[in-house]
């Protein structure tokens, strides 16, 4: 693991836990992985919650799947993305791929629940309305998780939404492009760019994740069943991924929390460092 050195300030996050729910192996790491590291590494406990296994991704290599089986295969990735990123507990669950917003939807909302019993967050981080590209899970997601958080009360934890600047999916696809890159037919990498972060609410403050993009893009990685051995993340150069992942946009949902505000203490102390070679210290940490 890379040394990382922390911020002066934020102190609460020192003891703090967070839960980060999300739909399937690799959202984690897209919309937040940078920012996950961070507080893993001031010393959070980070829980992440995912409802699918994922099984009906597109994968882009078969002779990733040792039996055949996209779900575990996918799981397995998430637990390798957890490890890089510093996460405590994994807890993947297992509701409809592609249906999570509808089949699932009353049963996630117990789940979610069940997991802010269990490890009492202090904190959750989750998908805004957008849900990142407009994917129908996404939006389950975050339509669940903002009912259960809501009705808690004076008891519920801070909720966070998480998105992405409208740009950063065009800016990293065209850097690929201008690489010989050609986006495939299926998948991931098929989806239109400008669809990341379009029509999202505002976010009303940034981490700055630019220490913790190396890990980002580790973790990325790890999803190789989804992501490609080559993609337009393994294609940046230092400078273009500081420009284009060293920042995470979030809001915090209107209500006030047993005892936030957290995240945006982060905000508030930007790590400031001299050490740029974000593709040499992802090298280094593997």
């Amino acid at each position: 693991m890379i040394p990382t050195q922390v911020s002066p300030g934020a102190p609460r996050l020192r003891d703090s836990t967070w839960l980060a729910v999300f739909a399937h192996p690799d959202d984690e790491s897209l919309a937040c992985g940078g920012t996950l590291a961070r507080l893993s590494d001031l010393g959070a406990t980070i829980v992440v919650l995912c409802a699918s296994l994922g099984e009906c991704g597109f994968v882009t290599d078969p002779s990733l799947l040792e039996n055949g089986d996209v779900g575990e295969a996918r799981a397995r990735e998430l637990l390798a993305a957890g490890r890089v990123l510093g996460v405590r507990v994994v807890h993947q669950l297992a509701h409809p791929d592609g249906n999570v917003r509808w089949d699932g939807g009353v049963q996630l909302g117990a789940d979610v629940r069940a997991a802010i019993e269990r490890y009492r967050p202090d904190a959750v981080i989750t998908f805004d309305r957008d849900g990142l590209y407009w994917h129908a899970d996404h939006l389950g997601v975050h339509e669940e998780t903002s009912h259960v958080v809501g009705s808690l009360g004076a008891n519920a934890p801070d909720l966070y939404y998480v998105t992405v600047a409208p740009d950063m999916m065009c800016s990293v696809t065209d850097h690929a492009r201008a690489k010989s890159w050609v986006p495939p037919s299926k998948g991931l990498w098929s989806l239109e760019p400008a669809a990341f972060g379009a029509a999202a609410p505002a976010p009303t403050f940034a981490v700055d994740t630019r220490r913790w993009v190396p890990r980002k893009l580790a973790a990325l990685q790890c999803h190789r069943t989804q992501m490609g051995s080559v993609n337009p993340f393994s294609l940046l150069d230092d400078a273009h991924a500081l420009s284009f992942l060293g920042l995470e946009y979030f809001r915090r949902a209107p209500h006030l929390g047993r005892g936030g505000p957290f995240l945006e203490e982060l905000a508030a102390h930007p790590f400031v460092s001299d050490d740029t070679s974000v593709i040499g210290a992802m090298e280094r940490a593997s």
